[in-house]
């Protein structure tokens, strides 16, 4: 099988990646690299190698993970369903078998607001994993006067943690805001969306979603 080691090692797939976030980054987008897609995939693998989930599913999950914003390469509008295409195209070329190709292919293709589901629990990792990447870290623009929605949302999380708890019926996203940079009314006009599909997604996992801002419960 191929590995998530192997597609990190592919030197096509880093330019591709590359190539994406510049493109993004001339949009005034946040950073959509390799560290946006690494901590996307190690969290995919938190999520379903504390469910219980084997190791060949898991697999998937970090190369869907890792590939999931390639499509942004094409056009940030439904970066998903073209970067689907373009991943059935590299993974095909790599041999990978048919199953898993499909498996990977379908998750990328269902992570976008709007137009994805968790249609299985590699697409449901995947969008969790994405939609909970929010960090200061991402923010690209240093001039903190010019700051759109985006960049003050992101730049006021002091920390994100993801977690699953012992008994493995509830995932929560918590949060450290610092509220001079961005409020969290800011925060639910840009990701009540992503929010409610993390929800969904949580549910397709057997768990329930919660949404923890300065050590209050939200959602």
């Amino acid at each position: 099988m191929i590995t998530y080691d192997e597609i990190k090692k592919n030197e096509d797939i880093k330019n591709y990646i590359t190539h994406a976030d510049k493109s993004l980054e001339a949009l005034g987008f946040t950073e959509h690299s390799f560290a946006h897609v690494s901590r996307v995939a190690h969290t995919a693998k938190y999520i379903l190698e504390t469910l219980g989930y084997e190791k060949h599913k898991i697999e998937l999950a970090m190369i869907a993970a890792y590939l999931h914003d390639i499509g942004n390469l094409v056009n940030r509008d439904e970066h998903s369903q073209s970067g689907a295409v373009m991943a059935f195209r590299i993974l095909d070329k790599l041999n990978m078998e048919s199953n898993d190709v499909a498996t990977v292919v379908t998750a990328i293709g269902n992570h976008d607001e709007g137009t994805g589901v968790a249609v299985n629990e590699v697409a449901a990792a995947l969008i969790i994993a994405d939609k909970t990447d929010v960090r200061r870290t991402r923010v690209r623009n240093s001039d903190i006067s010019t700051f759109d929605i985006h960049d003050r949302v992101n730049y006021s999380v002091r920390s994100s943690t993801v977690t699953i708890n012992e008994e493995k019926t509830i995932i929560q996203l918590e949060l450290d805001i610092d509220t001079k940079f961005g409020s969290v009314m800011d925060y639910f006009e840009i990701f009540m969306g992503r929010m409610i599909m993390c929800r969904k997604a949580a549910e397709k996992l057997g768990l329930r979603f919660k949404l923890v801002i300065n050590s209050q419960q939200l959602l």
